[in-house]
Order: structure tokens, then C-alpha cells, then sequence
């Protein structure tokens, strides 16, 4: 009875052995990545998947609250900071491995309207932005938050244009609704990414931020603490010369 008893345990471990590898790569790879980086990193996951790489699943939303829900414990594997800020801030708490760490894309942040405005101007001092918004609102991410919106931010007031606008805002909890409100002509102007207006076609960009004007806009990817074994491929995909192209065409600048 005991050495009947031994062996059911001893098949039951081996069992649960067989059957725990089947169910992490069921899982999959969960990614959390800044809303700006949908369009190309969309396009990005679905050749992954069509080379034969481990399903894997992104969630987007501001950079901010994706790092917070790391913090309380959310299974991503992958983050994918729009700044350096939030990858600081998860890595200062020990919840992603440093090793992995790497910057990933550049960006800009452009002024843009709806595409059929008739606004224009040079992005620089003396833009009379209280002007062009004619009693309407600025569209950006939350300022205090959102990268997008510090990015936006640190430029109007590098260019003393902040005070014409700092009460007519209209703060949005990622980049890619303040990006809405301007395509739906709810907002005369909004600040974005280059690449968000270039996968809006009912906005058209007013003018580029210049790159001095605010800090070096750089995305930075890490595995996660806990992340899946199969997720070190994926981000090894995503910095490879294969991957490049979607990110090019979307109009971020690799990083290396």
C-alpha cells in the first residue's frame, strides 16, 4: 500500500511538471506599452506571431498608470515606458531586471488640429497660441503624468508659450485621447507624438516642437521581475534589424 501510494504521488508530480510549461506558453508573453506605440508595435507582435514566436498580448495605456499597475502586481512580462521616468521609478523598486534594460525609440512631440483647420504658425516664441485656439482647449496628456504631457509641457515653457495655455487644457489620460479629441474637432489644437499624428488621418501637424525645447524623448524596454521565460525573446525581437522597419515607418528613430 505505501509503495502503491508513492507512486501515484511520484506520476502526480510528473504530471503537474508536464503540464505547468504547457499552460505558461498557453499564457503567452503580456506586454504593457505606451498608448503611442500601438500602431507599430501592433504591426510588430502579429510577425512575431507569423515567425513562430510565443503568443503574446499588449495592454496600452499612459506609460504612468502601467507602471503603477506593475507596482500592485499586474502579470506583465514586458514594459514599454514612453520616458525614462516610469522605467526609473519601476526599476528604483526592484520590479524589473536592470540587465534587460534598453532604450528602445526616439520620438517628437508636434502641434497638430484637425486636418481641415486652417490653423498655422511656426512651433517657437511668440506663437499666439491663444490665438489659434479661439476660446477652445488644448488637448494633451496630463501634464503631471502622462510623458506626453510632460513633454508638452517643459517645451511651452521653454518657449514662454505655457502661460497662454496653462488654463485651457483639456488633460487626457493617455496620448492617444488627446489625439481623439482634436481628430473629432472636439479641440482646436493638441500636442502629441509625430507618431501618433502620423497614424491619425483626420489630424494634420501645425508645426514640430523643437528637440531642444524639452528633454530627449527616449522608450526604454524591460523584462519584468517575474517575466516569462519566454519573453526575453521578445524583446530580443523587438531590438533586432527585423523588427526595425515597422517602428521607422511609424516615424519613431531606433535607438541602439
Amino acid at each position: 500500500m505505501r509503495l502503491g501510494f508513492v507512486s501515484v504521488v511520484a506520476w502526480m508530480a510528473l504530471a503537474v511538471g508536464l503540464v505547468q510549461p504547457a499552460a505558461a506558453q498557453q499564457r503567452g508573453v503580456l506586454v504593457f506599452a505606451a498608448a503611442s506605440m500601438k500602431t507599430a508595435l501592433d504591426e510588430a507582435v502579429a510577425e512575431w506571431g507569423r515567425r513562430g514566436g510565443a503568443p503574446a498580448k499588449v495592454s496600452y495605456a499612459a506609460s504612468s498608470a502601467l507602471a503603477r499597475q506593475i507596482e500592485q502586481g499586474a502579470p506583465a512580462s514586458v514594459f514599454l515606458s514612453a520616458d525614462l521616468d516610469w522605467m526609473n521609478y519601476l526599476q528604483q523598486r526592484k520590479l524589473i531586471r536592470a540587465e534587460s534594460r534598453a532604450n528602445l525609440l526616439g520620438n517628437s512631440i508636434v502641434l497638430v488640429a484637425p486636418k481641415d483647420s486652417a490653423a498655422k504658425g511656426t512651433v517657437g516664441p511668440g506663437l499666439d497660441l491663444a490665438g489659434l485656439l479661439g476660446g477652445g482647449r488644448m488637448a494633451m496628456g496630463q501634464v503631471d503624468s502622462v510623458p506626453a504631457g510632460k513633454y508638452g509641457k517643459a517645451a511651452l515653457e521653454k518657449l514662454g508659450l505655457w502661460p497662454a495655455v496653462a488654463d485651457k487644457l483639456a488633460q487626457t489620460e493617455n496620448v492617444r485621447a488627446a489625439l481623439l479629441l482634436v481628430a473629432r474637432g472636439e479641440t482646436p489644437l493638441g500636442i502629441v507624438y509625430a507618431t501618433d499624428a502620423a497614424a491619425e488621418p483626420n489630424v494634420r501637424i501645425v508645426g514640430t516642437f523643437p528637440a531642444d525645447s524639452h528633454p530627449p524623448i527616449i522608450y526604454p524596454v524591460a523584462l519584468t521581475k517575474d517575466s516569462v521565460p519566454e519573453a526575453a525573446g521578445f524583446v530580443a525581437w523587438l531590438r533586432s534589424p527585423e523588427a526595425t522597419p515597422f517602428f521607422v515607418k511609424q516615424g519613431f528613430t531606433p535607438l541602439r
